[in-house]
């Protein structure tokens, strides 16, 4: 019989693609995560591994073991599920990752709804970069976290993942009002407001700009855009900012809506959706943007 602990082990390589990353998320030394692929290894009956100096591959049992461990897992999720769902609602502790825009504006009522209707569940919740979620479901450190990409730069699935879409956003190309003409076209030379580099939001802002048919040249580089935006304000360049971020800009900032749009997801670990605690999580955030609080967050920006 297969261990299931080693089986999340070499699923964790394959993710991961070395020994040491995976004790590292996992908190063993390298040594222990070999020992135990090692005796997956036995228990398999065939190599699984090929080993060439510090690197390792999949032989094509690997592979084939991989791909069904990510129904195995998938499989164990949905028969926690089902034995929570046998309790009398939503209990127990609940962790949810969330970026800094819906940390702020979405996350403080869907805490509020969820304590209310179930004040069984122990929530905790983290603020995280969306890049960061896939692995932090996956090493179970989070039951739910939010995602997002854009559309002019769609994410990848993670196939040991499943997810729900919760809300698209406009994105605005956000100037200094004395300053403002309202068209990206008219904004090449100016100086940026950007990402750190090798960010969603970065790309996100060269594709924008590249399609205009120009590179922007970054003067300043933040990543929380509350600063973005105070940085606009203050007369030192130009950025685009997602609405969520864009809720109560300063009066020195103008907003433009650009037809580029960000997208949310609710992301969970496959099988895990009729957990009572993830399902009680996924309707609050639901609720929270289809509601009269949605209507302050994500409203109609007509006069921008």
């Amino acid at each position: 019989m297969l261990d299931v602990r080693r089986l999340r082990l070499l699923s964790d390589l394959h993710r991961l693609g070395t020994i040491a990353a995976v004790a590292e998320a996992r908190t063993y030394t390298p040594s222990a995560v070999s020992q135990q692929l090692a005796a997956l290894e036995r228990e398999a009956g065939v190599p699984l591994l090929e080993r060439t100096g510090r690197r390792v591959a999949f032989t094509a049992a690997g592979q084939i073991l991989v791909r069904h461990t990510e129904t195995v897992l998938a499989a164990l999720e949905e028969a926690d599920a089902a034995i929570a769902a046998v309790r009398t609602g939503p209990a127990g502790p609940v962790r949810i990752g969330a970026f800094p825009s819906a940390m702020r504006t979405l996350l403080p009522p869907v805490l509020v709804a969820l304590g209310r209707e179930h004040p069984a569940l122990e929530l905790t919740v983290t603020e995280l970069d969306p890049v960061a979620v896939p692995a932090a479901l996956l090493e179970r450190s989070l039951d739910v976290g939010l995602l997002n990409d854009y559309d002019i730069a769609p994410a990848e699935a993670d196939p040991a993942l499943d997810s729900v879409p919760l809300l698209e956003e406009t994105v605005y190309l956000a100037e200094p009002v004395a300053t403002a003409t309202g068209a990206l076209d008219d904004v090449s030379d100016m100086p940026w407001i950007s990402a750190t580099s090798g960010t969603l939001c970065h790309e996100v802002t060269l594709r924008v700009c590249r399609a205009a048919g120009f590179t922007p040249q970054a003067r300043h580089h933040a990543d929380d855009f509350a600063t973005v935006l105070a940085l606009v304000a203050a007369g030192q360049g130009v950025s685009l900012v997602p609405e969520l971020a864009a809720a109560s800009p300063p009066a020195e900032v103008r907003l433009t809506a650009l037809p580029t749009r960000r997208r949310t997801r609710i992301a969970f670990r496959r099988g895990a959706a009729a957990h009572p605690a993830v399902a009680a999580v996924i309707a609050a955030l639901h609720a929270a943007t289809r509601e009269g609080r949605a209507s302050t967050i994500l409203g109609t920006r007509s006069s921008l």
